[in-house]
């Protein structure tokens, strides 16, 4: 210091510095400190206060704030601090945490922060992805629920629920002939299913074969089957139960649909009483019921992989003459390549075809006479030899051991036939026969019928009808729900169609 007070030239300058310590500071006369008390307050954090000296080269400012310090120092200055006859417990759920907290890549488990509280981490609030495999798999498609950490595994498990069981059917076009979406909830994206359809005449137990084949048995009362059958005040005035089309969609993902009756008088008797109006391009009546029968016939034959035709009586030539025009005003599709061949073994790769099976329902038992059921697959096969459709060589009455003691080579024309006999109660039946002077031996013996019995026979129907070959409805793979857009687009499509509107202009 100078004899006035001021420091030395080129004492504080660049490349000399001045030790200093705590007490050997030189204080100038008042009034001649040039540094003042806020240069003291703000050097005071700059002195080293443990008596050790600077390392040498330039002057590394450290600030002291113990969050500053590195993990490592911190825990091991905890673990000093920590009393020596304390238990030694909280390591392992130290070590645990860590792996909740999800730490850096290479960090050791004890450089891992403790958690503060009870409540979620600071990286599960920020909505970090955990690191626990368990909760990787769990948010694996789970779409918004991903995002957080708390998933509910009920999410999980109802994708992995069983698709809904139907109680009754519902309708897929109502009795105005419109098309409607109720069936659609009920279908799923799955390829594996299986269509099929059913046309007949009036009161011919269209609904009650359709019902045993989907969801009941012959045991069950008729009131609770899927599809409605006539009830006896609708027998007696000559009505008809199904209008429209009923969908009805089983667990196996087979696919039913009920038909209202072809050519039905009770239609166009309830057009004619009630005045109904009639679309413009239809003048009369009969034309109009005739041309719903078409419409229904061309859109199974498009839609279904299997056709069943019913029939009570034996045989009705008008049926066949209205299976053939169905035949000709179909839509054009066109189908699978390796589903090109027709029922008659030629090349024919433009349209689709489904399998039509023949069901003559309410058989008497002169019916199952080999020689009669001979001349029944004579005349069927006769009658449709110029169809396209595939009426023969997927179903077959002798391989159900019906008729144990024919061969196989004994139908030379098979066609798809299947014969019911009249649906009647065994059990009741036996106990009728079996009058109070019988022998106890003969009173539970059935009689004699020619043919097993209707409970019997339609089990074997219901089988052939599930072993049918499912071909490709169109030259792509149709799921459920695709096929219900599909079967939506073929029915406006029928409705529309020019070859029914010349149809109907010439029968005018």
């Amino acid at each position: 210091m100078s004899e006035s007070g001021h420091s030395q030239p080129g004492m504080y300058g660049q490349g000399r510095r001045r030790r200093r310590r705590r007490g050997d500071r030189d204080v100038g006369p008042p009034g001649q400190n040039l540094s003042g008390p806020s240069r003291d307050r703000e050097y005071q954090p700059r002195e080293r206060r443990d008596g050790s000296e600077d390392p040498p080269g330039p002057l590394i400012q450290k600030t002291p704030i113990i969050l500053a310090k590195p993990p490592g120092e911190r825990a091991k200055t905890t673990q000093n601090t920590t009393v020596s006859g304390t238990p030694v417990l909280e390591k392992p759920i130290m070590l645990m945490k860590a792996r909740d907290d999800g730490g850096k890549p290479g960090t050791p488990p004890e450089a891992a922060p403790q958690p503060s509280g009870p409540g979620p981490s600071k990286i599960e609030r920020e909505g970090q992805r955990p690191t626990q495999p368990v909760y990787q798999i769990q948010n694996r498609g789970m779409g918004a629920s991903a995002s957080s950490s708390a998933v509910d595994p009920m999410v999980g498990q109802s994708k992995l629920l069983p698709p809904e069981k139907m109680k009754h059917s519902i309708k897929l076009v109502d009795d105005q002939m419109n098309w409607c979406d109720s069936a659609m909830e009920y279908l799923r994206d799955q390829t594996d299913m299986l269509v099929v359809g059913v046309l007949g005449l009036q009161g011919s137990g269209k609904s009650t074969i359709m019902s045993l084949l989907s969801a009941n048995t012959t045991e069950e009362d008729q009131r609770s089957y899927v599809f409605r059958a006539q009830t006896q005040e609708i027998k007696e005035r000559g009505g008809n139960q199904s209008t429209g089309i009923d969908f009805f969609i089983t667990q196996e993902r087979v696919i039913f649909l009920d038909t209202q009756p072809m050519l039905s008088p009770s239609i166009l008797d309830h057009l004619i009483n009630n005045d109904r109006k009639l679309p413009p391009e239809y003048n009369l009546p009969h034309t109009y019921v005739e041309m719903q029968s078409l419409q229904i016939a061309a859109f199974l034959f498009t839609v279904c992989h299997v056709v069943i035709v019913v029939q009570d009586w034996f045989s009705d030539l008008n049926l066949y003459r209205f299976l053939q025009t169905a035949e000709m005003v179909k839509p054009s599709t066109p189908s699978a390549s390796h589903d090109s061949t027709g029922s008659s073994g030629n090349e024919d790769g433009a349209e689709y075809y489904p399998h039509i099976v023949f069901v003559q329902n309410k058989a008497r038992r002169d019916d199952f006479c080999p020689r009669t059921l001979k001349d029944m697959h004579m005349v069927v096969d006769k009658l449709m030899a110029h169809s396209h459709l595939k009426y023969k060589g997927t179903l077959s009455m002798l391989d159900c051991n019906i008729f144990p003691g024919l061969g196989q080579d004994y139908l030379a024309t098979e066609v798809n036939m299947f014969l019911l006999p009249v649906q009647e109660n065994d059990g009741e039946d036996s106990l009728t026969k079996a009058g109070s002077g019988t022998y106890p031996l003969f009173s539970l013996l059935p009689g004699y019928r020619g043919h097993p019995s209707f409970s019997t026979m339609v089990s074997k129907l219901r089988s052939q009808i599930l072993a049918m070959p499912r071909c490709q409805l169109s030259h792509t793979i149709l799921t459920e729900k695709n096929w219900f857009h599909y079967a939506a687009r073929i029915w406006d499509g029928v409705k529309k169609s020019s070859a029914l509107s010349e149809y109907s202009r010439l029968l005018c």
